[in-house]
């Protein structure tokens, strides 16, 4: 038998009238799959069912590419940063914006914002948008842009994913790097051009996958302590990633590969608090930098310093908390507090959150996810950070 490998149009089109109607696939048969025609239905597939194929990270790249002044913006921030990693550069880098992005029209307009004051302060601070589209649930939720551009549990992955890198697009259009938090361990081959810096989550720094991913990732990566506080785990992250590896992934024409990194030697660790407390003080600082120079070379970037998550475990997802929080890291920035290379912020257009639904429902430049500080308030803390480098060099 010769086994046909996907679906014509009409097929997808029964399957997801099946689904509207109240049909599993898989079980009530109103569709042959590919599973029968090769003899496998029996034992493989039985909790899955197959929609639609998406483009190849190729056609997406080629589809939407960045322009040379766009491609030019990554690869200097990129080196900026790395220059901050290694203590080259003293600048503070900051990562800096929307809890996740819903609305890339809002998402555009915060950068046009940010483009301004970065230029304003650029002498002092290395600031980096959030433009994250992924996001890990503890149990259930919105899983992000890519995921659901519509808000609505129709996942158009395919349509998130050219939302996803038209925002990229321009937000580096409008003069700010992006960074992002990469969780699917595919999305990469699609977006990864365009961002400047990347962030390993709480949940996924022990995942042998994304110790693996990080490896071949051509920007520095933030792994963060574990959820229970743990910095072992973004220490030994920071240590594997940094090592050659081989694994299975896809190519640039999405097909199965073979994968063989170089090992990347910019990861360092992120403190984002855990679910006991905050751990963004003096003394926690001090230990995770003791406890990270055990571990890597005294040349590396972990060993130098740390950045600063002032959300989540930190400030307890409360956007007030937060802006004390980057306030108590000023101080101690002024202060000539050493180990400290960056922060992260939570912010947006207005302040709070509100609850996920449809676009036209929602409060424009609000989160959706975590509470977020206001651009107003953002910008003076940009400032003040600004003052406090500053006053740390005059020392």
């Amino acid at each position: 038998m010769t086994a046909r490998p996907d679906y014509n149009p009409k097929d997808f089109a029964a399957i997801e009238q099946a689904v509207a109607d109240g049909f599993n696939p898989v079980v009530d048969r109103q569709v042959q799959l590919w599973e029968e025609q090769v003899g496998i239905d029996p034992i493989v597939n039985r909790r899955v069912f197959e929609l639609a194929p998406l483009p190849t990270p190729a056609q997406m790249l080629s589809g939407y590419p960045l322009e040379e002044e766009q491609r030019d913006l990554v690869v200097k921030t990129r080196e900026q940063l790395r220059a901050c990693l290694y203590g080259e550069d003293d600048r503070l880098v900051v990562i800096v914006g929307p809890c996740s992005i819903h609305d890339p029209v809002a998402a555009v307009d915060y950068a046009n914002r940010l483009a301004k004051l970065r230029e304003e302060v650029s002498d002092r601070l290395l600031i980096i948008m959030r433009v994250y589209f992924e996001k890990p649930r503890t149990t259930i939720g919105w899983k992000g842009l890519i995921n659901d551009p519509d808000l609505d549990g129709s996942h158009n992955i395919h349509k998130g994913l050219i939302l996803a890198r038209k925002t990229l697009i321009s937000v580096l259009k409008a003069g700010v790097a992006a960074a992002t938090e990469f969780l699917e361990p595919t999305s990469p081959q699609y977006l990864s051009d365009a961002i400047a810096w990347g962030a390993i989550g709480a949940r996924n720094t022990e995942s042998q996958i994304h110790r693996q991913l990080a490896s071949g990732l051509s920007m520095p990566i933030g792994f963060k302590n574990s959820t229970d506080g743990s910095i072992k785990a973004a220490a030994d992250s920071c240590y594997v990633s940094a090592h050659q590896h081989i694994f299975l992934g896809i190519d640039h024409m999405g097909r199965a590969s073979a994968v063989e990194t170089l090992g990347n030697p910019d990861c360092h660790v992120v403190l984002r608090g855990s679910s006991s407390g905050p751990n963004y003080d003096r003394e926690n600082v001090s230990k995770a930098m003791d406890y990270v120079r055990g571990r890597m070379s005294e040349n590396s970037a972990a060993s130098h310093g740390l950045i600063i998550d002032c959300s989540h475990g930190n400030s307890g997802k409360d956007d007030n908390r937060q802006i004390e929080v980057v306030r108590d890291i000023a101080g101690r920035i002024a202060s000539g507090e050493k180990g400290i290379t960056g922060i992260m912020m939570e912010s947006f257009i207005e302040s709070g959150n509100q609850k996920a639904g449809p676009l036209d429902s929602l409060e424009y430049g609000k989160s959706i996810t975590d509470r977020c500080i206001s651009w107003k308030d953002t910008e003076t803390l940009l400032r003040e950070l600004a003052g406090a480098v500053g006053a740390a060099r005059a020392k």
